[in-house]
Parts: C-alpha cells; sequence; structure tokens
C-alpha cells in the first residue's frame, strides 16, 4: 500500500522507443561529485566536455551531435531547462546525482514529457527512493588540481507512513586550466507522508556555485606552449545560486486508475563576468562587463492513468509561467540597460499502449502552445508557437528474451532567446526603431526508430537504427556573440542517421563486460552546397571490462572518438582519441574506500573546438592523467 509517486513519462521494454537506464547502484559506483555529463557520456551516442579540463564546473553534451538546449531535462517530471535559452545548468546543482535513484536517458523525440521540446533526445532524473532501510552516509574525496568533495546523507525509511531523505554537499577544484576554479554547495531534502490511497511529498534542491570563467577555447600555439592556458582573463568570475521546490501527490482512485499531480517553482539568480577587450584579442584595461539574471518559474501539472488487463492509458496537463530580468553594467560607467523576459507556456498529451497477444501498439500525441514577450528599451510584439507532436509505433515480443519495435515521431521547437536576438543580451533596434531579430521561426524534426532487444541471464543486448529528418534545424555555426553565448544559424535540410549498440555480457560469476558504441552519418544541406554539421563524431565507442569478487571490484575502461569539424566549411576538425580510464573500489564493515585513475594512458586531446573570427582554431584542452581517491562510511 505504500507506493511512490511514479513518474508517468517515463519508457519501459514494451515501449517502441530507443532509451538507457542508469541504476542508483551504478550511480553509486561512479560518482564523485563530478559533472552529470562525465557519467551519462558512457551512454551512446553522447559527447561530452568540460570548461576547466576536469570534471568539475562548467560541463556539456551533445546527443546525438544536438546540443543540450535541445535536450528535454526534467526531475521527477518537473522542467529542469530555463525556458528562455532552453538550457539546464547541472552545475547550479552540484552533486545532484548523489540523490538519484535513476536516470533515464531517451534518445530521438521519445515519449512527451514537460517543458521544453524532447528534440533531439530527453534525460529524465528521478528523487531518492524513500523506501530504503534507514541510513547515514558520510563520504570525503581528494583528487589532482586539488578536486574536493564533502557530503553527507540521511535516508530514515518508512517510520509511522513518513519518511525523510537529506543530503548535503560542498565540491571544490582548482580546474585544470589555470584560473578555473569552481566552489560549490547543494543541499536536497525529500519528506513524504503514505497513506493508504494517498502519497505526498516535497522535493526540496538548492545550490550554490562559483566559478572563475574558462569558456574560451584556446589556438594550438598556445597549447603547445602550455595546455593549462586559460584565454579568458582572470578578472571573469561568475556566482549563481538556485532553487528548486515541488510538492507532488499520488491518488490512488481505485485498482485501475490514479491521479499524479504536481506544483513547483524555481527559483534562480546570479551573474557573470565578460571582459569584451580580452574577448576581442586586445590589450586589457579596467573595463569589464557584467551580466546579472534573475529569474523565477511557476508550473502545475497533473496526469491520469488508467491500467487494466492489456491496456496502459495516460493523459495529462502542463502549464507554467516564467520571467526573467536581465541586466547589463560596466564596471566603471555602471547600469547599462535592464529588460524583462516573459515566457508561458500550456500543454496536453494523451498516450496509450495496447497488447494484443505479441505485439503491443502505442501512440502518444501532444498539442504545446507557447509564447514569448519582452519588455526593454525596444518595442516588442508578443510572439507565439504552436505545436502538435504525434508518436506513434509498435514492439513485437518475438520470444521470452527478444523483441523488435519501431516508431515515428514529430515534434517541433521554438528558438532560445539568444537565436532571436542574434546573441545580444539587449536587444537592437534598426535606425527607425524597430526591433531587430535574428530568427523567431521553429525547427522540426520527423524522428523514425527501429530496434531490437535481447535479456538473458548472462547477456543484455540492444540495438538501434535511427533517422532525423529536419526542417529548418538551428544548429550551432561554431562561433560565439558578444555576451559571450555560442551563435547558430538555419540551415534548409538536413538528416542525421545511425546506428546504436549496447551491451551487456558476464562471462563468469566475478568478470563481465560492457560496451556502448554509436555509429553516426548527419549531413547538412544549404545553397547547393553539402557537409557535415560540427561536433558530430561519426563513431564513439565505450568499452569496459569488469571483474568483482567478494567485497572487491575493479574495472577498465577505454572510449575512442573519432573525429568530427568544427566548422561550417569542415576545413578544421578535432582529432580522434583514445581515452582509458580505471577504477578499484573495496568494501569493509560499512567503509567503502575507491580510487580511480582518469587519462592513464596521457592521451593529450581535445574534444571541443571552434573556429574564431580571424579563421584560428581554438580547442578546449581536457586534462591529462590525474586521480580520485575517496571513502565513505554508511551506518
Amino acid at each position: 500500500m505504500l507506493q511512490e509517486v511514479v513518474v508517468t513519462y517515463q519508457a519501459n521494454k514494451s515501449t517502441p522507443i530507443t532509451f538507457q537506464n542508469i541504476s542508483a547502484k551504478e550511480l553509486e559506483l561512479k560518482s564523485t561529485g563530478q559533472e552529470p555529463s562525465f557519467i551519462i557520456s558512457e551512454t551512446p551516442s553522447i559527447t561530452n566536455y568540460s570548461d576547466s579540463g576536469n570534471s568539475q564546473g562548467y560541463s556539456y553534451f551533445r546527443l546525438r551531435g544536438i546540443d543540450q538546449t535541445r535536450i528535454n531535462m526534467t526531475l521527477d517530471g518537473v522542467p529542469l531547462n530555463e525556458p528562455e535559452d532552453q538550457g539546464a545548468y547541472f552545475s547550479n546543482y552540484p552533486d545532484i546525482f548523489n540523490s538519484v535513484r535513476k536516470i533515464q536517458i531517451q534518445r530521438g523525440v521519445g515519449t512527451s514529457k514537460n517543458g521544453v521540446a524532447s528534440y533531439g533526445g530527453s534525460v529524465q532524473l528521478f528523487s531518492p527512493n524513500l523506501n530504503d532501510s534507514t541510513k547515514t552516509t558520510i563520504g570525503l574525496g581528494y583528487g589532482s588540481y586539488n578536486s574536493l568533495r564533502l557530503f553527507g546523507e540521511y535516508n530514515s525509511g518508512i517510520k509511522d507512513k513518513k519518511a525523510l531523505y537529506v543530503r548535503a554537499s560542498h565540491i571544490y577544484s582548482d580546474g585544470y586550466k589555470y584560473n578555473s576554479s569552481n566552489n560549490s554547495q547543494s543541499i536536497f531534502i525529500s519528506a513524504a507522508s503514505f497513506s493508504d490511497n494517498s502519497t505526498w511529498r516535497l522535493n526540496l534542491l538548492a545550490g550554490q556555485q562559483q566559478n572563475e570563467m574558462a569558456w574560451l577555447g584556446v589556438s594550438d600555439s598556445l597549447i603547445n606552449i602550455d595546455r593549462r592556458l586559460n584565454a579568458n582573463s582572470n578578472q571573469e568570475k561568475d556566482k549563481f545560486t538556485q532553487y528548486l521546490i515541488q510538492i507532488q501527490n499520488k491518488w490512488q482512485i481505485n485498482q485501475s486508475s490514479f491521479l499524479q499531480s504536481s506544483i513547483y517553482y524555481t527559483y534562480l539568480r546570479g551573474n557573470y563576468d565578460f571582459d569584451f577587450n580580452n574577448f576581442l584579442g586586445l590589450p586589457p584595461t579596467e573595463e569589464l562587463y557584467n551580466y546579472a539574471f534573475q529569474s523565477n518559474l511557476v508550473g502545475f501539472f497533473s496526469n491520469y492513468t488508467y491500467s487494466k488487463n492489456r491496456l496502459n492509458w495516460t493523459t495529462g496537463f502542463h502549464g507554467n509561467v516564467y520571467n526573467r530580468q536581465h541586466e547589463g553594467s560596466e564596471r566603471t560607467l555602471g547600469q547599462l540597460y535592464q529588460n524583462t523576459g516573459y515566457k508561458n507556456e500550456i500543454s496536453v498529451f494523451t498516450k496509450a499502449d495496447f497488447t494484443y497477444e505479441w505485439i503491443t501498439f502505442f501512440g502518444d500525441i501532444q498539442y504545446r502552445n507557447v509564447n514569448f514577450d519582452y519588455k526593454g528599451s525596444v518595442d516588442f510584439d508578443e510572439i507565439e508557437w504552436q505545436f502538435i507532436n504525434p508518436k506513434g509505433g509498435m514492439s513485437a515480443q518475438v520470444n521470452r528474451n527478444s523483441s523488435l519495435y519501431y516508431s515515428l515521431g514529430y515534434t517541433g521547437r521554438e528558438p532560445t532567446r539568444n537565436d532571436m536576438f542574434g546573441g545580444n543580451d539587449d536587444l537592437l533596434a534598426d535606425s527607425l526603431g524597430t526591433s531587430i531579430l535574428w530568427n523567431t521561426n521553429p525547427e522540426y524534426v520527423l524522428n523514425h526508430e527501429l530496434g531490437f532487444r535481447y535479456q538473458k541471464s548472462k547477456l543484455d543486448f540492444n540495438l538501434n537504427l535511427y533517422y532525423m529528418d529536419f526542417k529548418n534545424e538551428i544548429v550551432l555555426d561554431g562561433k560565439f556573440g558578444p555576451n559571450g553565448l555560442a551563435l547558430t544559424n538555419n540551415v534548409e535540410q538536413s538528416f542525421r542517421t545511425g546506428i546504436e549498440l549496447t551491451f551487456s555480457y558476464k562471462i563468469s560469476n566475478h568478470f563481465w563486460l560492457v560496451n556502448n558504441s554509436s555509429f553516426n552519418y548527419s549531413r547538412i544541406k544549404e545553397q547547393a552546397e553539402e557537409f557535415s554539421p560540427i561536433l558530430t563524431p561519426p563513431i564513439i565507442i565505450n568499452q569496459e571490462a569488469i571483474y568483482h569478487y567478494n567485497n572487491f571490484a575493479i574495472s577498465l575502461s577505454a572510449r575512442y572518438q573519432d573525429h568530427s569539424y568544427i566548422d561550417f566549411a569542415n576545413s578544421s576538425s578535432l582529432n580522434s582519441y583514445l581515452l582509458i580510464n580505471s577504477r578499484v573500489s573495496y568494501n569493509f564493515k560499512g567503509f567503502q574506500f575507491s580510487l580511480f585513475f582518469n587519462n592513464i594512458t596521457n592521451a593529450k586531446y581535445f574534444n571541443n573546438g571552434y573556429v574564431d573570427f580571424d579563421g584560428s582554431g581554438k580547442y578546449f584542452v581536457q586534462a591529462p592523467t590525474n586521480f580520485y581517491t575517496a571513502i565513505q562510511y554508511s551506518f
């Protein structure tokens, strides 16, 4: 009778959607407080990099070559993407994976989600399992570049139909690059009350981080002199604070149906410095710009689910209102401007699956209405977008161990504020006072997924093929705008297609192999020219060998990432590289000792870059051989 709130947006083995789950056990083994992109990059078709060169501070990921502003991210159904720029900043919630019981990554348009479009895929986080037994854990870790992590965690288990979970963390690192430190703290509180037919739950997530900036790439000539050089000025810093509060309720109406509802509020406040002269390559002066933000997001969603016999049906509603105040200033001049963006959205969806003998039929349709308004020194006419996002497919249970699936999905996505404003934080006007907008047109994708799943006691095997056909795709062009944010272009016609593979094979009771591989072929056609999109390697292979005996475990993993282009002309590229890491752990009477060796062969590589305005290549160097050691005690 005592059940947690169920999140109804995830897929299961009969859903004809391409997805992968990361379990709490796997997270516990691999999580060291690093940025989440480093963990999810061990799943198919994901690339990542960090500004500072090591695993703390700002890091970013791409799925099938698609940047993370077009990846839907949620926590228990609550949108984590900022509505204006559509990015999700895990750095504002450091050590968040320490409090996650499961992650589901859906590749492709997937199932309907709350918040920004699930355009290239989605990453769903699920809050701590309150059904666990009473447990307290204290952890301490230290590694290269003065990387430090300290955390404490308490789970009460269910007592008198109530439960409480609390986790607090502190993370610090100097960063691999000079002047690229990260100093951050977070807390996660989850409390629940259970009754015979209803569950209430409160989640509170709060984080604060301070970084030295390192988002500019470095030319290869300077890298050859000193790989730790930071192209950003040592004056540039940032500070952000973010809170998320969610109240959830699950009401079991009867044995066949339940209603799940949630209200949430997110608050963000912070600022970052920008040395414009340094950005242009000019001599330093006293001039230093600062961009400050303060945002509020309030939302509500409710889903009704009916399950009986061979039918599962869910229908739901989601709506939120959002505002974000922008303020630009200069150290010697004071405030330069202030403006506010407003963005609201409403969506409804219904989805169902029906099983007939050995075939499951699946359908999902969503209507999403989004509007954006702006108040500043330039007049602006509110913009509204409407999307109808249908998805359908079927899966066939070939035998007890094997299944096939196919799905077809279509979805649209509105441009970000940065896309519309051409990289300007304050909207520009022409000589007549009319606002200058670069791009207000939405983009669309038609996504085909064909897959095969096989699961037996010793082998778990998944293979899928995908084809994504884009219309008016908004892609990164490898350049940066006047506020330091990445610029984009629309392209007439483009597609991404590929094969993705995951398998886990248990050779013996103590030894098994884990692999995921992806093979991608993507092209853009524009004005009679045809070329490859940037930062989309054709081949990515992750291979891991794991040995486990009693309380001892050791693993050796290798990642091969093929070359990728960093400009539309396809004249500059990142070289392919091979990265080898190792992990050792030992458990003894409540203690867990862990040791991580990264980049064992000391590979000298970069996994992100761009071509600057002067035509030179700029690159993001990642750390050479480094280590991290940790100890934690549970009682």
